[in-house]
């Protein structure tokens, strides 16, 4: 079969054709999402995106889905993987139940809700308030933060412990292969016209000038999306039969075996996720 990864960053099988902005690896070709697929009609068997379409506004996400159809065969599978807007709700309300009734050690648990529900929307540096708060000595909730977000949250814990071995010094030449000549320029004209607004407008010009730079730079979430949102919008698109779907469970044939949403161990990778398929008509 002919399979297609889509915004795969770091994780992503070999047997598929992996895709994404920046390429980590030889099997991903770096690719500007934003100017469709560069590939034929009809050329996939399957395709996958996983935490992608939240990072993009509905309108974008609309129109990648019609690019995902458009490269899709007829009678090809669309498996599209977001965070749960319905799940990460209902926890919030019952957290919110639990420390207003009274009890004290839901607290933390409560306040983490509140991050997962909000921070990704809204934070303004990288890893906002949800990275400060898995990062601060006195955690008292690894293992509930661990269960709501998995893989994620262990290694913002290996951090944290300090199990995480350094990285290696790299020299410029290094750095500027591994990221790309484009992009270190691009970098360094953001931080000159930076310091320009700052010196024409001031300190609070320079500040949100740095924000929408942040925001604009793929780490927020520009939309949520439940079994209901993200079926419509499977379906005003054009695909047929979308459901819902277990983490290790799909209609591509010996999906598990990519692990790309089950780890070797059979886990759900990333726990906060909902997962749904739907067929190209």
């Amino acid at each position: 079969m002919n399979l297609l990864n889509i915004g795969c960053g770091g994780h992503f099988h070999e047997s598929w054709t992996n895709i994404d902005l920046v390429s980590p690896s030889p099997h991903v070709r770096a690719y500007d999402l934003r100017k469709g697929l560069p590939y034929a009609d009809h050329s996939f068997d399957a395709v996958y995106t996983s935490h992608v379409l939240e990072h993009l506004s509905p309108e974008t996400a609309k129109a990648s889905l019609r690019e995902q159809f458009r490269v899709l065969k007829k009678g090809g599978i669309v498996r599209a993987v977001v965070p749960d807007l319905e799940d990460k709700a209902r926890e919030y309300l019952a957290m919110l139940d639990n420390v207003v009734s009274g009890e004290a050690s839901a607290e933390a648990n409560y306040d983490w809700m509140t991050l997962e529900l909000l921070d990704q929307m809204v934070r303004s540096k990288v890893g906002g308030l949800m990275g400060a708060y898995i990062l601060s000595p006195t955690l008292k909730n690894p293992e509930y933060i661990i269960q709501r977000i998995g893989d994620e949250a262990e290694d913002w814990l290996a951090v944290a412990k300090g199990t995480v071995p350094p990285k290696p010094h790299q020299s410029l030449l290094t750095r500027l292969r591994a990221k790309g000549t484009k992009a270190v320029i691009q970098k360094v004209r953001e931080k000159i016209a930076a310091v320009c607004v700052g010196i024409i407008a001031g300190s609070e010009a320079k500040s949100a000038f740095e924000e929408g730079l942040f925001r604009a730079s793929g780490e927020i979430h520009r939309w949520m999306y439940d079994r209901f949102s993200l079926g419509r919008l499977l379906n005003d698109v054009g695909f047929s039969d979308a459901r819902v779907c277990k983490f290790d469970e799909s209609r591509i044939p010996d999906f598990t075996s990519y692990l790309l949403d089950n780890t070797p161990q059979g886990t759900m990778r990333k726990t906060d996720s909902l997962f749904m398929e739907a067929v190209k008509p």
